[in-house]
Order: C-alpha cells, then structure tokens, then sequence
C-alpha cells in the first residue's frame, strides 16, 4: 500500500485533472473521492476521460476522508475551510482553493469576503525557501493559477530588486476551464467561440494574492476570458530599475527548478505546449520603446496553475521528490 490519498470536490475540471494525476502516481493510492450534487456516481460518469478507474464519488463530509494520509481540497472559494476544520489533525492537507492563502484578512474581506480562515503555508515551490516550507507543513494553499503564471515571472525580478514594484501590469488570458464547470450563459461554446472579452477589470481575486507572493506593492491586473478549454498566457510588464539582464535574472533563479523553463532567447510561450503539463514557459525582453521589462508565461490552468502544483506540493510534503508522477512535457497537437 502507498500513501493513502482522497480528493474533495472531485467532480470539477480541477478534480478530475487531480484524479487522473493521482490515479497514474506511483506513491499515492487514491482511496477516496468525493462531490455535491455528483456524489453517488461513478466517477467515469462524471470524467469520461477517466473511464477504467473503479471509484465512485462519495458525498462531501469529513468522515468519507478521515481515513486518508493526504487529503486534497478541490473546492469552490469559500468552502475549504469549514471542512478543513473538522479534517483529523494528524491528516496532511492541499487546499486548491483560495481560503488559506492570504495572510491579510482585510484583503480577504476585501476580494472574497465573509470570514478569514487564516492562512496556510504558500504553495508556491519555487519561491526562496518554498521547498523547505512545503516539506515541513502539514496544511498546504496551493496557488491561484494567474497567480502562479504571474509570479513565476515577477517575483526573482522584484526580489532581486531589477524592477519596481510599485508599477506593475499584467494582462493574462485564460481557458474556459479556468471558470469553473458549473453552467454559465456567458461560458456556453456559441458565447465563447471567436471571442475575447475582459472580466473582473480592476478587481480580480487574484491581486492580493500576486502582490503577497511576489513584493508587487502595485499591480494593474487585466484577465482575458480566450476561446479555448486550458491554458494561461500571461504577459507582465514592470520598470525596470537599471540595466540588469531580466533574463539572466530569471535563468539563475530557476536554474534547479524542474517545472519552469526559461526558453531560447528569440522563442517565446505559447499555451498548447504546457497543456497537460506541470511546466510554466518563460521569456523576457526589453521593450525598445518604453523600456519597460516584459516578461511572458504560459502555463496549464489545471496543470501547473491547479492539480499539478497541487501534486507537486504534496510530494514535497510526504519527502518524495517533486517530479513525482508529473510531466514537464506537454501533449500536442
């Protein structure tokens, strides 16, 4: 027997992309999954793409997860931490949600609010110290999957004091998945298809998240719903302070980093070659008008921004290593 594992909220796009992960890892054995309205069917009826794997999805309650190693959290915001609470203390935990990232309760209250359930360690390995911080938490927020693709681009460079942090620009476009599966007019595939349309300007949820994780102390974030089912491209622009090589910055801060590629000078990202993968793509450049750094990252939504991070932290929380049943390599065409 491996590592007992169990997934709430396994019926969303996060959760099945979370049980496919799960089901190929060769440390977890996933025990129990769990859903709402979806509970008491098998899972392949709910994921297709899972069909084979013999599970059935049991309803949202502590007691159908108490008996896992490891419990993952794939729930809407706001509805993690009532349940995290009532979870065995001895159970480590990955929260995909946002409940427990932000250490200010005003911003929570701010973007979210309701109640402030107080935060957890950052899910974010590839942060100074992350790692370390992961493996030694028993409770773990996984980031949002904007913030993941804007952070992994900004923060070296604010850390290493090359740009300012207090004019930054960021305009990101998302896949549908990114929404969420519950049905929305707006999100039906006649509303999507040969569009692009702007939501959430001037006040996404994501913005007090990117400026605690990276040092931005202002951040003009901009999401672009875009005509396809996965993927982030994010495009980050910032001041720059002198004339530090942004991407010598980048390289040297992640030069052991597994999952994030900062590619040849001249190639720049592009969403389809993450899908399926737990890898963020990077490139930077100078913009020879304004001279403003320009850093691009693309990324999965439900990889690297959602289940795959998420795995990528519980595999530093039980000691194995964070490559554990992940791809760097994306699936094409």
């Amino acid at each position: 027997m491996g590592i007992r594992v169990a997934v709430a909220g396994a019926s969303g796009y996060a959760g099945g992309e979370l049980l496919r992960l799960l089901a190929g890892h060769p440390e977890f054995d996933l025990v129990a999954a769990t859903a709402h309205s979806q509970a008491g069917q098998p899972v392949a009826a709910v994921h297709p793409q899972l069909t084979g794997l013999d599970l059935v999805l049991g309803a949202t309650e502590p007691a159908a997860l108490a008996d896992a190693d490891l419990i993952f959290l794939a729930l809407p915001h706001g509805q993690s931490a009532a349940l995290a609470a009532a979870l065995p203390d001895g159970a480590l935990v990955v929260d995909l949600g946002a409940d427990h990232r932000l250490r200010d309760a005003d911003a929570w209250a701010r973007y979210y609010g309701g109640a402030h359930a107080g935060a957890w360690t950052y899910g974010l390995p590839e942060l100074p110290g992350g790692r370390d911080e992961i493996a030694a938490a028993r409770r773990v927020a996984s980031t949002g999957c904007y913030a993941a693709a804007t952070t992994l681009a900004l923060a070296p460079l604010v850390a290493a004091g090359a740009v300012r942090p207090d004019d930054v620009v960021v305009v990101a476009a998302s896949g549908t998945s990114g929404a969420g599966r519950a049905a929305k007019a707006h999100l039906l595939g006649s509303e999507v298809m040969g569009d692009l349309t702007p939501y959430k300007v001037g006040a996404h949820q994501h913005v007090p998240e990117i400026k605690q994780a990276t040092g931005a102390t202002g951040l003009s974030f901009t999401p672009v719903l875009a005509p396809m089912p996965r993927g982030i491209l994010a495009t980050v622009t910032a001041v720059p302070t002198g004339d530090a090589d942004p991407r010598a910055v980048l390289a040297a801060a992640y030069a052991d980093a597994p999952f994030v590629h900062l590619l040849p000078e001249g190639a720049w990202p592009h969403t389809a070659a993450t899908a399926g993968s737990n890898s963020c793509h990077l490139q930077a450049t100078v913009d020879v008008d304004s001279g403003r750094v320009i850093v691009v990252s693309a990324l999965d939504n439900l990889g690297k921004g959602a289940a795959g991070q998420a795995v990528q932290n519980a595999n530093l929380m039980v000691g194995l290593p964070e490559t554990t049943g992940l791809s760097v390599y994306g699936v094409a065409p």
